[in-house]
């Protein structure tokens, strides 16, 4: 948007969230694509009327050249004329120019390899034992248009066919984690004791891998929210990847695109989806094309999963683990009667953003273990595996191995815990290490 209509759209905001209609705007918008259907869920999402009209606003700022023009426009045929003739007003004349089509130029496809670029017999228990890479002295900051190529080890072949996301920005981007400890006794929800230790160690990894690390405390719904849309309006220009940490209770609910929610301290969610619409190609251009990684330390839900028995040849000694707590709600109430969504089922038709990858402590719909002396299962194991492994491996396969370790262990001699991901990354992603 032209900084003379956001300009006039800030003087005008009071009066903007005291009598904007989005009901009936939202629709309009939408038709006319200034909004894609990602922000207009989320508009809705937010309770009062001035809470919507308000992020209308905010979101309306980050469009291109013709969002102005367009929402005066919906303004008129949504019979808003005063707003509409306020905003005309202020500044010059506005003229809708029509739209130039784009010329879309597609690359050449490329087959990808059959094997991964690890060896497929490798297991988890070895790769720590991976040649570690010899970076050279000085690497040139390659232009954003062309495709980064990480140096691979010596005595290995990459596979060249599939490409990996630039990452030698410094910093590389910024950390975001949300540590929920402390929850309102009206909640209904326990005290996650144990949760620093995770957040420390958290903080203390990714401030190794050269990213800016902000630590946020006992953050409320709307304080989430809030925290989310700050990182969201930064200038990530300069920088090649983000990452937004949550370690909080969780519950189950409606979804249709990533799964679960996180708990505020006050006992009120913020779906997932949500959550990663923040930082999605739509609602922050500077981190199009970039890696955006979520991880999510939650339950998705109040089921236990006791496992199932598996052959000798299979089986491999289980960690037991007596003093474990749950991330989730208390047994005797339901994700339902604590839900607020009023979203649909899941729906194969909607497209998913490309870039995202939300890496779960935990199935959708089960618990997530967290001991209170050591910390999380999920936690623990994948601040060692990045400890060990990330100067020399990528990390989806990092993930798996987490998935694998945690999944050895028991808690009261009982129950399992799976965690998991949903990707949606192009690219190999390979994260700085100090040499």
């Amino acid at each position: 948007m032209e900084e003379q209509h956001k300009k006039i759209l800030q003087r005008n905001r009071i009066n903007l969230v005291k009598d904007l209609n989005p009901s009936n705007l939202c629709d309009a918008l939408l038709e006319k694509g200034v909004f894609t259907q990602d922000m207009i869920d989320e508009i809705k999402s937010f309770g009062t009327r001035r809470d919507q009209a308000r992020q209308l606003v905010r979101d309306l700022e980050t469009r291109g050249s013709r969002a102005f023009p367009l929402f005066l426009e919906c303004l008129v045929e949504t019979g808003q004329h005063d707003l509409a003739k306020t905003l005309q007003n202020e500044g010059p004349a506005v003229t809708l120019q029509p739209a130039k089509p784009k010329q879309v130029v597609r690359p050449g496809l490329q087959p990808l390899p059959v094997s991964s670029p690890l060896d497929v017999n490798t297991q988890s228990k070895d790769v720590s034992h991976v040649v570690p890479l010899e970076r050279p002295t000085t690497t040139p900051s390659p232009s954003p248009e062309k495709e980064y190529q990480r140096p691979g080890p010596p005595g290995r072949t990459r596979r060249d066919s599939i490409q990996s996301y630039k990452m030698d920005a410094s910093p590389c981007g910024h950390c975001l984690i949300i540590n929920n400890v402390e929850f309102d006794p009206q909640s209904g929800l326990s005290h996650r004791k144990g949760s620093n230790i995770d957040c420390d160690k958290l903080e203390k990894r990714f401030k190794a891998l050269n990213f800016i690390v902000e630590v946020k405390t006992n953050l409320r719904q709307r304080q989430i929210r809030h925290a989310l849309s700050a990182l969201c309006k930064k200038d990530h220009s300069e920088y090649d990847c983000c990452v937004v940490i949550i370690l909080s209770h969780g519950t189950e609910v409606a979804h249709n695109r990533f799964p679960g929610a996180v708990y505020g301290v006050d006992g009120q969610h913020v779906p997932v989806q949500h959550i990663t619409n923040y930082l999605n190609g739509q609602h922050c251009p500077s981190l199009q094309s970039k890696p955006k990684l979520f991880f999510i330390q939650a339950c998705g839900g109040d089921e236990r999963d006791t496992g199932f028995e598996v052959s000798p040849d299979e089986a491999q000694p289980s960690i037991c683990r007596a003093d474990d707590q749950m991330d989730a709600i208390p047994m005797s109430s339901s994700s339902d009667s604590l839900s607020t969504s009023d979203e649909t089922d899941a729906r194969a038709t909607l497209p998913t953003p490309s870039d995202i990858l939300v890496s779960y402590s935990t199935f959708p719909g089960f618990v997530s273990w967290r001991d209170t002396e050591s910390g999380s299962w999920f936690v623990e194991t994948l601040d060692r595996i990045l400890e060990e492994n990330a100067a020399t491996v990528d990390l989806v396969t990092m993930l798996m191995v987490v998935n694998n370790e945690v999944s050895q262990n028991s808690a009261k001699g009982l129950y399992k815990q799976m965690p998991g991901s949903f990707n949606f990354l192009r690219k190999h992603l390979y994260f700085q290490t100090q040499t």
